[in-house]
């Protein structure tokens, strides 16, 4: 198994390249393995979003009041408010999301070749290309049921507005905003997503790339593959190390742009009214509300994702 990097035997050896999958099986399988990691971690994005939009005088101002507040009013099925729409939308995403992510990484490597960049270098450059350029054609689909899950997880909750359902959702946004009510935030989550997957992605990259050099991966003379297990613990220790970056440089626009969504056609703010209350209401700290949550959420996401992605990979690869 090699990956268009030139051969490396480093991470040559870990990494599948995009021609070399069963694109089919890739997309069928893929999934019904994403789904499976969605039920498991919902319940943290509805926690951060909740956290994100709380009134200043919200009884519920960490996490375990807000897992304890959804539980005691609405139980286990509190924890997946908006969950129906987002695996509805979240599929045809991801499948956009996966395939320019793949294809944008493959041209980029070969673009960067002639420069003679260093591994890391290299990977990082490529990967966070893809990264963004993946978002950014994912966000057409992901924009609008982001919109209305968001709306889900806060109904009822410190003065928003409460729905019967998704379509409900759909109904009273465009009665009050038009289709464009759908895109609430669209420029702010381009402007939180791409750079964020550019981030993770790059950082990702990277990170597995220098964790391979520091365990000798690639320098030595035997050539052996190193252990599927060591390749997962390395995949893993990358994805922690990209959330970390990710969320610590995307938060204050990820909170921007959740107000902005979840916010009622009748006193809707500008970006600037939002950052300013929240400046005044909290300070600066009041930008990185959820920043606990939000790393925590991309760390287990994350790290979850791209360990399922990688298996995914390595399930779908077209035997030679």
């Amino acid at each position: 198994m090699d990956i268009g990097g030139g051969g490396r035997q480093s991470f040559g050896q870990t990494e599948i390249n995009w021609d070399k999958l069963d694109k089919t099986k890739f997309y069928v399988v893929g999934a019904g393995i994403f789904t499976g990691v969605t039920v498991a971690l919902y319940p943290i994005s509805v926690v951060k979003t909740r956290l994100q939009v709380a009134s200043n005088d919200a009884l519920e101002r960490n996490a375990f009041s807000v897992i304890r507040g959804l539980l005691k009013t609405d139980g286990i099925p509190g924890l997946y408010r908006g969950f129906g729409t987002v695996i509805t939308g979240t599929i045809p995403a991801r499948i956009i999301f996966l395939t320019a992510l793949e294809t944008t990484k493959v041209a980029a490597l070969k673009m960067l070749n002639p420069f003679k960049l260093s591994e890391p270098t290299q990977a990082a450059i490529a990967n966070g290309v893809a990264g963004m350029m993946a978002s950014f054609c994912s966000q057409a689909v992901f924009v609008p049921i982001d919109v209305v899950s968001q709306r889900l997880m806060v109904q009822g909750y410190s003065g928003h507005a409460t729905y019967n359902g998704g379509l409900d959702v759909v109904r009273k946004v465009i009665k009050s905003d038009g289709i464009r009510g759908l895109y609430r935030g669209f420029g702010l989550s381009v402007m939180t997503y791409s750079p964020s997957s550019a981030v993770w992605w790059a950082s990702y990259g990277s990170s597995q790339r220098v964790i391979w050099r520091l365990l000798d991966h690639g320098t030595g003379s035997d050539g052996k593959a190193p252990s599927e297990g060591k390749i997962v613990l390395v995949q893993a220790a990358g994805g922690i190390f990209a959330a970390a970056t990710a969320s610590c440089v995307t938060t204050p626009l990820d909170t921007i742009k959740t107000r902005l969504q979840v916010i009622g056609h009748e006193k809707r703010p500008t970006a600037r009214q939002v950052v300013r209350n929240l400046i005044a209401n909290d300070g600066w700290t009041g930008l990185y509300r959820g920043l606990g949550p939000r790393f925590f959420s991309m760390s287990a996401w994350g790290t979850s994702m791209i360990l399922a992605y990688e298996y995914l990979k390595r399930l779908c690869a077209i035997d030679e």
